[in-house]
């Protein structure tokens, strides 16, 4: 039988926010062994060093069986795994995984795939805005209300936050139409329509416009809303104007593909030293007495969006370990929104600097 570490492995855990991640564990558990997984160990060692009691180790998610010995106690998946080696492999050796890199439509044939395989320990796709933080918080503004009719995530994106290459890539599919549910049904609807004014907690009041989530997917089915709806829009109102532009216009599609990606990645990815990333989630529906009601949430950290993809991956991570102080995740799939712990959720982001309200 293969041996067994105490050690949670990151999945990428030099790159951009696999790095967040590593130092997030590390503050908040600082005894932890980590293991830091990428096809560069010098990478991974230099950042192991600054760590401390962590090591590096060489991993391609692109062969099978990526995963060798000893076996992690956890791991988080911070890095693409297009052909879920990674996903498998964990289920294969019993392994809790936490993976915060896919799409809707990832997540749906990665569902299938994990259903078939029937895992012997928890699987948890947090690929939702923000490794699922925005769920979460959806799920506690959707908590006061008997019947919840629609919850509407907005997302304010700063053009000078850090980002990594993944979150260039969830822009270059502005061009491709997405589910949702709307008015209790199923229907198809085109990034970058529909907007709305939203007031941000900054102060801000920025145009956002649709865009594909994992969360429309999920909400539906862990708080019974009618309507889920996410939209983004950028603290550059000219440059959601242009981008809303491209994208209606068809312009955006037909320099989709391989070929411009660089072109793409020239109008959209400046990433800079870091900013605010802001979230409000809109929840309305009825009371328990039957009134109509609306409950806000909003979540902002003044450290940008890969910070709270961290927090959120930590907060993911002591879920499925029982960490937070709740039994740990049964074996099989799970969601960020199917019972999150939410004041326990909220005590680690406020440690983390990261503000969440409710009213």
């Amino acid at each position: 039988m293969p041996s067994k570490s105490e050690a949670v492995l990151i999945a990428g855990g030099y790159g951009v926010v696999g790095e967040q991640i590593a130092a997030c564990l590390r503050r908040r558990y600082p005894e932890l062994p980590l293991v830091l997984a990428g096809r560069s160990r010098s990478r991974g060692e230099a950042v192991a060093a600054r760590l401390g009691h962590a090591t590096a180790t060489v991993m391609d998610v692109t062969r099978p069986h990526p995963l060798g010995e000893p076996i992690p106690r956890a791991v988080i998946g911070a890095v693409n795994d297009p052909g879920d080696h990674l996903l498998k492999d964990a289920i294969r050796l019993g392994v809790p995984i936490v993976d915060i890199t896919r799409w809707t439509a990832r997540v749906r044939a990665s569902a299938r795939a994990v259903a078939g395989l029937a895992p012997r320990s928890p699987v948890l796709l947090a690929s939702g805005w923000m490794a699922g933080l925005a769920s979460v918080a959806a799920v506690a503004a959707s908590r006061p209300l008997q019947r919840v009719e629609s919850i509407a995530v907005s997302v304010l994106y700063a053009l000078q936050d850090r980002a990594g290459p993944n979150s260039a890539a969830y822009m270059d599919r502005l061009a491709t139409p997405f589910e949702v549910m709307q008015a209790g049904t199923r229907q198809t609807v085109l990034p970058f329509t529909d907007p709305r004014r939203i007031t941000f907690p900054d102060g801000q009041v920025a145009r956002v416009y649709r865009f594909d989530t994992p969360d429309q997917l999920l909400l539906p089915r862990s708080t019974g809303a009618a309507s889920v709806a996410a939209r983004i829009g950028f603290d550059s109102a000219a440059t959601t104007r242009i981008l809303a532009l491209l994208v209606r216009s068809g312009l955006w599609k037909r320099i989709s593909g391989e070929r411009f990606t660089d072109l793409r990645r020239a109008l959209l990815f400046h990433p800079g030293p870091g900013a605010s990333h802001q979230i409000v989630i809109d929840a309305d529906g009825l009371d328990p007495s039957g009134e109509a009601r609306s409950v806000r949430a909003t979540l902002s950290d003044p450290l940008g969006q890969t910070h709270l993809t961290a927090v959120g991956a930590l907060v993911q991570l002591e879920r499925l370990l029982g960490l937070d102080g709740a039994a740990p995740s049964p074996p099989g799939l799970a969601y960020p929104d199917s019972a999150p712990q939410i004041q326990a959720a909220r005590r680690t982001l406020e440690r983390f600097g990261v503000s969440m309200t409710l009213a």
